[in-house]
């Protein structure tokens, strides 16, 4: 089927960031997974293509596109290009709207062109050791000093952890509020008490830097509250659909592409004097993952300009999330064992996509966390 959301604009878009894979990623991304890590040279080079900010005012640097088509057209041809490592989709899709929506004049004008450049590299960080989904479990904490607060607690598993240079911490601020005595903090590279501990060494995603983070009396200023006070359960329930939307854009981009490498395999691998192609099971298992895929894509694209448009609820979101991210993972199983045992060897496309796909389940809210959303939507 013809894919009928994009535009010439959106089409043009794309070549743009192909070329951008082609010179500034691809060359260099065997040594960013052997280093763990991504150059800040390509973030720059991000923003100097316009990359990064697709939706920040143009008066902050930014592309001042608040179409969410563009940001869909960035994740497929990463995922694609099996570039994870920069990650751009936390950068524009989820970091940004906090800063833009939540941020005061001063904080855009100081922030905002730096992120929009890729001088300033962000994450955000909520996971803790002992509390993940829950946000009731942070221990992190903040006391009010008068014109700062004293920021103590640790995050772990934090995209960017290391590159970053402004990290949005979660922590809380009225110790009697649960989920609603939280806020968001602001911390900056530099800022005495911020350490960052291992970048932690994962099964696939290698050159994505994913941090420990520690904060020990870290003075943050009055003026790096991000929103209200005691707000950050509202702010990131207003900002997790969209979240969950990047990642379900990826995982359906993903699974089509390991469908399409597997099928040129398939077509060439010969077992018994003729190709795989040939036998009725291979048949079989790329017709069922292709329908699959198919059926995936018409409502992804569904959500995507639902999106776009500002429609999109948090429910469909979710089944958007759960739905692809599964998909990808058994999409990536199956394609692996049809593959034999060069699936199994790292050089081969499908093995970097096997591990580097199973955190997609995982992170953004896990499987079971997107059905316990959509379940208590059904049946209150």
């Amino acid at each position: 089927m013809k894919r009928q959301i994009f535009t010439e604009d959106h089409e043009a878009f794309r070549k743009v960031v192909k070329t951008f894979l082609v010179k500034e990623v691809t060359p260099h991304y065997e040594q960013w997974e052997q280093d763990g890590i991504v150059s800040r040279d390509a973030w720059r080079a991000a923003g100097k293509q316009g990359l990064l900010g697709l939706a920040v005012p143009e008066e902050y640097g930014g592309g001042g596109q608040h179409d969410f088509r563009y940001s869909a057209v960035l994740a497929e041809e990463f995922t694609r290009a099996g570039a994870a490592g920069l990650a751009v989709g936390l950068h524009n899709d989820i970091i940004g709207p906090y800063l833009t929506t939540l941020g005061t004049e001063e904080q855009k004008r100081r922030w905002l062109p730096g992120f929009c450049s890729g001088e300033i590299i962000t994450a955000i960080a909520m996971t803790e050791p002992g509390a993940g989904s829950d946000l009731q479990g942070i221990r992190t904490h903040a006391e009010d000093a008068g014109d700062h607060w004293i920021l103590n607690g640790s995050k772990t598993f934090i995209s960017n952890g290391i590159l970053a240079d402004l990290v949005i911490v979660v922590a809380r601020t009225t110790p009697e509020g649960g989920s609603h005595g939280l806020s968001l903090l602001v911390v900056e590279r530099g800022m005495p008490g911020f350490e960052r501990g291992r970048n932690l060494d994962k099964i696939g995603q290698k050159s994505q830097d994913t941090a420990e983070l520690f904060f020990q009396d870290v003075r943050v200023p009055k003026e790096n509250l991000l929103g209200e006070r005691n707000g950050a359960f509202i702010h990131l329930m207003t900002h997790l659909a969209q979240e969950r939307m990047g990642i379900a854009v990826a995982a359906i981009a993903g699974a089509e592409h390991l469908l399409e490498i597997t099928s040129e395999y398939v077509k060439e691998r010969e077992a018994f004097g003729r190709p795989l192609a040939k036998l009725q099971h291979i048949r079989f298992e790329i017709a069922e993952m292709a329908t699959e895929c198919a059926v995936t894509r018409a409502f992804l694209d569904r959500c995507i300009a639902d999106h776009s448009a500002g429609a999109l609820d948090a429910v469909h979101a979710s089944m958007a999330k759960w739905w692809a991210t599964e998909l990808q993972k058994r999409v990536a199983d199956r394609c692996l064992q049809l593959h034999g045992g060069y699936g199994y060897m790292a050089e081969y496309r499908v093995a970097k996509a096997f591990t580097d796909g199973r955190i997609q389940t995982i992170y953004g809210g896990t499987t079971e966390i997107m059905k316990e959303i959509i379940g208590r939507s059904l049946l209150g």
